[in-house]
């Protein structure tokens, strides 16, 4: 515990030495370092597929349409031009 206090202070010291200009540069690093843990992290998540994603929606449209692989009027001159 005291390496971490004497780590923190001297870190403290050396930041407040900096010019404002790099102190804002040590700042943005911080920042980015954090970002980058962050992003680990959501990649660390199970990646799932889109019907996986979207099944508690799965049948939940009626159109009304029924089969259209027996609807012999809706298909009728499909692919013609």
């Amino acid at each position: 515990m005291t390496q971490a206090i004497n780590n923190s202070q001297l870190m403290l010291n050396e930041f407040q030495n900096l010019s404002a200009a790099q102190q804002q540069e040590v700042i943005d690093f911080i920042q980015f370092l954090q970002y980058k843990a962050a992003q680990k992290n959501v990649s660390e998540l199970r990646r799932i597929s889109a019907y996986e994603a979207a099944q508690q929606w799965a049948g939940c449209v009626d159109s009304g349409l029924g089969d259209l692989s027996t609807n012999k009027d809706y298909l009728e001159g499909f692919g013609k031009s």
